[in-house]
């Protein structure tokens, strides 16, 4: 059942791609980023929970891991292909003219950056072509996030809880989203490599 479910989403026309991580979530995107391609045409968002008061290094750090490009967005930058962190302190937000938004709004359970600003804003824009990806955190960060880009049409991809080093962050967002797939990080990753990325009609 779990293959017929990620060979839907893998067939689906996916413009953008969301991903939310916590705690252990390093070691998770260090197993999902690096598949993708040097060419592979549409944006990854990566929100992970880090402390606000220190410069991010994940750029640094998967630079050296990912032939994708690996970036932090400026505030109204338009988004492109590539891997883009959000930064430290920052809620990182995607506008309807598909431009970056950062803000310095109260943070949302706890964090901001937060999962669930990113996966509500980039779910009003991209609708049924979004992927969100849920990975391993320790709090409920991102399940109404999941939900949104379910409720507009997107598919929702969640880390097996049993694998994840803190596995609150996606058993919250399967509860919340019963259409979520549950599946573990190599059988995600085998997916990311085989999607089909294009304009969603």
């Amino acid at each position: 059942m779990l293959s017929l479910d990620l060979e839907r989403v893998s067939s689906r026309n996916i413009e953008a791609i969301a991903i939310g991580a916590s705690a252990g979530g390093i070691e998770a995107l260090s197993v999902l980023l690096p598949v993708f391609p040097g060419d592979f045409a549409i944006p990854v968002f990566v929100v992970i929970h880090l402390p606000q008061d220190r410069p991010s290094l994940l750029v640094e750090l998967f630079t050296s891991k990912c032939a994708l490009r690996v970036r932090e967005p400026d505030d109204k930058q338009d988004v492109s292909a590539g891997i883009w962190f959000a930064s430290p302190g920052y809620h990182l937000m995607i506008d309807s003219d598909r431009r970056f938004a950062l803000s310095v709004d109260e943070p949302v359970n706890y964090s901001r950056p937060s999962i669930d600003v990113l996966f509500q804003t980039a779910a009003e824009v991209y609708g049924r072509g979004l992927l969100g990806i849920v990975l391993t955190g320790a709090n409920n960060d991102g399940a109404a996030g999941a939900k949104a880009i379910a409720d507009n049409g997107g598919a929702i991809i969640v880390q097996d809880p049993d694998e994840a080093q803190a596995p609150t962050m996606p058993s919250a967002a399967i509860s919340a989203v019963g259409s979520a797939i549950a599946a573990p990080l190599s059988r995600i990753a085998n997916l990311l490599q085989h999607l089909k990325v294009g304009v969603t009609p």
